[in-house]
């Protein structure tokens, strides 16, 4: 049972180091993207570790707090990429230092709305 303690309290210090890392990628990084990435991968990992490390120091939670991980897994992710679309859709470019700035993806768009039109003739 002690075990499980040390266990937890390892994970749940590995959580809080994910939070404060990830809250200074938040203030460091130059734009939305960026800031976002940091944010959602240091979120994730740090919830997900904090919970798992209080499921491990009481036992009995331990199905709970991994339904929790779970949800948190599949929800993240989703909330970053439609906040990051969300953002591209309303022409928030990327900063690029000294660098003209490119969007790939609305080539992309373009590309196969040309495509679709040219296969409905």
């Amino acid at each position: 049972m002690q075990i499980l303690n040390y266990i937890g309290y390892f994970l749940v210090s590995i959580g809080a180091a994910f939070f404060l890392l990830g809250g200074l990628g938040i203030l460091r990084m130059p734009d939305l993207y960026t800031r976002l990435q940091a944010g959602t991968k240091a979120s994730t990992l740090g919830a997900m570790s904090t919970i798992l490390g209080i499921g491990f120091m009481q036992p009995e939670w331990m199905i709970k707090t991994i339904i929790i991980v779970i949800f948190i897994a599949i929800a993240n992710p989703l909330s970053s990429h439609a906040l990051a679309r969300g953002s591209h859709k309303a022409h928030q470019l990327p900063y690029l230092k000294d660098e003209k700035v490119g969007d790939a993806y609305e080539e992309e768009v373009e590309n196969l709305q040309k495509n679709q039109k040219e296969e409905d003739k």
